[in-house]
């Protein structure tokens, strides 16, 4: 088939190169020209407009957007508008919301042009692996755009997960469980390393043993095993952790239809403190533990006791109610 794929970051230049492989003929574009050159050479047609990139593409046109969520996806999108005709096609390939697909469906929809939501799955691994892919929208364009997802995908790795929307709320939900699953994996191997054990445990062996045969192996754990093998890069870096946001709404959405999802919302916490140096909320814990214990305080790495407040000047609840 043919498409048009526009943004070749880490996950559209390699989504193209694995559409190359199957003789897919894929029109790119994208904002820096280097890029476009690139993947050129392999056999992409290249564009340097999105006037150019529509010009050249067959009809019903398939635009495949792969595009930081949100804003900029928007302003691509509004663009395009103006460019398409009636029956073309807008695949949004980012990690967008699904709220906002809903929206985006009914608004394009009054133009003629059909609009796919399609989460997708496979990071920098997806050129080999292939991309698992969820997608959104009307079952009909779905079908028509099948083989190119096909292809995207390894065996049995994409889905039709229903109507608008669907297909970036199920990779949302992906999402949430995957910050669980690192806290886990993440919160087990520092307990191995700080236990009496720690020093003598090879954790890449640990790794790689467990990814084989045990309940908890898992691709994210044959990760694990290089990031061990690798001691330097790890005690060179800060744990400083992003999140991109779909685990945000995943909370949310847990709220609205009353559902418990406490692993899912510490893994987010988590990554909140990763972020800061010294956590104010901590420092009053330290305080509070001080005033009403006379635990040791810790102040420039050195443990130090600061004077308590005085029992005789504290009005317990207790005795307020005698």
């Amino acid at each position: 088939m043919e498409l048009g794929i526009i943004g070749l970051g880490r996950m559209g230049m390699n989504m193209a190169k694995r559409l190359l492989k199957f003789k897919h003929k894929v029109i790119v574009y994208n904002r820096t020209k280097e890029k476009i050159k690139e993947i050129a050479k392999q056999g992409a047609v290249p564009t340097y407009s999105l006037n150019e990139l529509v010009k050249k593409l067959k009809k019903p046109s398939i635009l495949w957007l792969m595009l930081p969520a949100g804003k900029i996806t928007d302003e691509y999108i509004e663009k395009l508008v103006y460019l398409l005709k009636k029956g073309d096609i807008i695949i949004d390939g980012s990690n967008g919301y699904y709220k906002d697909d809903l929206k985006r469906f009914e608004d394009l929809k009054k133009e003629g042009i059909n609009y796919l939501d399609a989460g997708v799955s496979g990071g920098i691994w997806g050129l080999k692996n292939g991309y698992c892919t969820m997608i959104g929208g009307d079952k009909n364009i779905f079908k028509y755009v099948e083989p190119i997802v096909k292809d995207l995908a390894p065996k049995n790795g994409y889905m039709y997960c229903g109507g608008p929307g669907a297909g970036h709320f199920v990779k949302m939900i992906h999402n949430a469980i995957e910050y669980a699953l690192m806290e886990a994996y993440a919160e087990g191997f520092h307990i191995l390393k700080a236990s009496r054990y720690g020093e003598k445990l090879n954790l890449a062996d640990i790794a790689k043993m467990w990814n084989n045969g045990s309940v908890i192996r898992s691709w994210l754990l044959e990760l694990l095993k290089d990031v061990f093998k690798d001691k330097n890069k790890l005690s060179q870096i800060k744990g400083y952790v992003e999140d991109s946001g779909e685990t945000r709404w995943t909370i949310n959405e847990a709220i609205d239809n009353g559902i418990s999802a406490d692993t899912i919302a510490i893994s987010l916490f988590k990554r909140f403190d990763s972020r800061q140096e010294d956590i104010f909320a901590n420092k009053i814990i330290a305080m509070l533990r001080n005033k009403f214990g006379g635990h040791f305080l810790l102040k420039n790495k050195q443990k130090v006791k600061i004077k308590n407040l005085s029992a005789g000047k504290i009005k317990h609840a207790s005795a307020e109610r005698k």
